[in-house]
């Protein structure tokens, strides 16, 4: 057994130390501050013991904390993981040589995610259901979760039936689950092939869910799922991205209509759904892009059936490969952007260009959000603020919006 200290948390929250020989050391639900012992394996202790516990250390709510690979932080204070995570948004900016006022960050409350992935694997006995064991293959029965909404919760002993039912023993099935104002949204991936008997099977679940797809096949739609956003009633396609907690998506909402009051034409790249080009219509005419066609359907007809909108426009654009231009984007006086994990390098290099006076970017990922910061600063934007939204508890996962302005606006 070897003792190590704890010095600081890595970007996916194993504690991190120092080993007898100046290796650097690994090791998962450790704090910094704390003295560890455990067996090195390569570059890692896999099952620390706690030698003397940091202040911060609290006693995980969730029975199935120490085996389940869904959470890697309920073994810290809240307020440990808040101020890691606002320090996570502050390193990215300091890397790209930015300083900007860090909001406190909006967290959004145990059981409330929903929108959840789980899988389940059909055994000897009957069939699991649940996440993935940290760093493995193997699935973790799921009893009770600090994160599920209770309505997805419920949904776990159905989803070991449909398991059972069409899931091979070679194979794991994927349930994308979505909590919509309808009922429970189920897509399902690497299931049995579909045929007639099993779709037949399938049909006898609708009284679970609202709509049941597998694969890309549409099993059954009792009625809409419907979703909420501004005064539209959108339908988003099976498995769709949404902001997984209606909390945590009021927030990054807030800080975009905060970035954009005022404005009068509002370009929404990456839009989505229409989690943000909705909501704006409401006091702006709005320009919805996104590249995915079944999301801008969705979009929209909730647009189309929606009363009290600006006008929303919408345009079908692969943004990554041909991003708006600076004769386009002089249209408008306010964007909204908000671009997967990889960032938007060539859509902001365009955006710094055309000098729209307002831009209210959401992100989730810090690092390439502040590499793309950092080209808007350096053309004279000023990075007003930054707003941490943690709607993924317990997780490394952090999420912000932000407000950049040419320098000689005032806020």
């Amino acid at each position: 057994m070897t003792e190590i200290a704890i010095t600081r948390l890595g970007h996916r929250g194993d504690g991190i130390g120092e080993g007898p020989d100046g290796r650097t050391i690994y090791a998962a639900r450790t704090l910094p501050g704390e003295v560890i012992a455990g067996e090195i394996d390569g570059d890692r202790i896999e099952t620390p013991a706690i030698v003397a516990p940091a202040a911060e250390r609290v006693s995980a709510p969730c029975l199935h904390y120490r085996s389940c690979g869904g959470c890697a932080l309920m073994h810290a204070s809240d307020s440990f993981v808040a101020d890691w995570k606002t320090q996570v948004i502050a390193t990215a900016l300091a890397a790209q040589g930015l300083d900007a006022a860090i909001r406190p960050i909006a967290t959004s409350p145990p059981r409330s995610r929903r929108r959840a992935t789980l899988a389940g694997r059909r055994t000897k006995k009957g069939a699991l259901v649940g996440f993935h064991a940290r760093r493995s293959d193997t699935i973790v029965p799921i009893t009770d979760c600090h994160v599920l909404a209770p309505v997805l919760m419920a949904a776990v002993p159905v989803l070991e039936d449909i398991t059972r039912l069409g899931g091979s023993r070679a194979g794991v099935l994927s349930f994308a689950m979505t909590q919509t104002e309808s009922g429970v949204d189920l897509r399902v991936t690497g299931g049995k092939p579909l045929d007639g008997p099993l779709r037949a099977a399938l049909g006898g679940f609708a009284g679970h869910f609202v709509r049941l797809t597998w694969e890309d096949e549409p099993i059954f739609a009792a009625t809409s799922p419907l979703v909420r956003l501004g005064n539209a009633a959108v339908t988003p396609p099976p498995g769709a991205f949404l902001q997984a907690t209606a909390h945590g998506e009021a927030a990054l909402l807030s800080a975009v209509e905060e970035v954009t009051d005022g404005a009068s034409r509002i370009a929404d790249l990456f839009a989505g759904c229409g989690t943000f080009a909705l909501p704006l219509a409401r006091r702006a005419a709005v320009h919805a892009v996104e590249g995915e066609a079944s999301l801008l359907a969705a979009l929209d007809a909730g647009a189309r059936h929606a009363r009290g909108l600006k006008p929303v426009t919408t345009e079908m654009r692969d943004l990554f490969r041909r991003p708006m231009m600076v004769s386009e984007l002089s249209a408008y006086d306010a964007v909204v952007i908000d671009p997967p994990r990889a960032g938007a390098e060539a859509q902001t290099r365009a955006l710094a260009e055309a000098r729209v006076p307002r831009i209210a970017a959401v992100s989730c990922n810090p690092v390439t959000f502040a590499r793309d910061a950092a080209i808007l600063t350096r053309a004279g934007y000023r990075l007003n603020w930054v707003q941490p939204v943690d709607q993924f508890r317990w997780s490394t996962h952090v999420e912000l919006a932000a407000s950049l302005t040419l320098a000689h606006i005032d806020l």
